[in-house]
């Protein structure tokens, strides 16, 4: 073990920046996109929901590494038109092919996250809201959203750590991150414990991150919190003065 360590440490944390880059990217870029689309899922209009419910499904209801081989191996089946658009450059490159699917991968379920975070608000708060005279967007700014992403904050914590998890199938199309030099590595040195030091990376990266976003939502959910007054038991001698 500690010869992996010692021989293979370097590469082993480029690998690790490299899953952190993909999975950050992806997840924020996902949100961005998430809330846009979640507020489309809640309206009565069958035209601003099916489109959206379509694209949720097709992400939700297949594996990642299909979308995965879909988008970079796909791509080259439009490479004409893609060199003639400008954009083969970002489609022939594997980890802009890894960050734009993981994107809408965590997209979809960031999008159903919210739709039902935002579906939870309760109605008297927004009653109470339309009573005071808010406009819709004031009252989406500071009643419905703080509302719905507390709600929502330990689900969304769930899909960034099955993200960093999931991203590790980015290593089939030749994107060196954690487990692209891994499996590297294994293959120079044919020693299994290579990928027992790159599960505990894994390991090590999901702690560190489910606690600092513990403390995030313990920060959002501060005003929930009671302070426990201790009184002074009763004594007859008290009773009696």
């Amino acid at each position: 073990m500690l010869d992996v360590l010692t021989r293979f440490a370097p590469m082993l944390a480029d690998g690790a920046l490299i899953t952190l880059k993909i999975t950050l990217l992806s997840v924020s870029m996902a949100a961005l996109l998430a809330l846009p689309l979640s507020l489309m899922r809640i309206q009565e209009s069958r035209f601003l929901r099916w489109p959206v419910q379509l694209i949720i499904s097709f992400f939700r209801g297949t594996p990642l590494i299909a979308q995965l081989f879909l988008l970079y191996y796909g791509s080259g089946q439009f490479r004409p038109f893609l060199m003639e658009m400008g954009l083969w450059g970002f489609f022939r490159d594997p980890v802009n092919c890894a960050i734009l699917t993981f994107t809408l991968n965590s997209m979809a379920y960031q999008t159903e996250i919210l739709r039902g975070a935002l579906q939870s608000v309760d109605k008297r708060s927004l009653e109470a809201g339309k009573a005071m005279g808010m406009p819709m967007n004031l009252l989406y700014r500071h009643i419905v959203l703080p509302l719905a992403y507390r709600t929502a904050f330990p689900a969304l914590g769930n899909e960034v750590i099955l993200m960093l998890k999931g991203g590790a199938v980015a290593s089939v199309i030749t994107v060196m991150d954690l487990m692209g030099q891994t499996r590297r590595a294994f293959s120079q040195s044919f020693d299994i414990n290579v990928y027992l030091v790159a599960a505990a990376m894994y390991l090590i990266i999901a702690i560190v991150f489910v606690s600092i976003w513990r403390l995030f939502e313990r920060y959002l959910n501060r005003h929930q919190s009671h302070r426990v007054i201790r009184r002074k038991p009763i004594t007859n001698r008290t009773a009696l003065n």
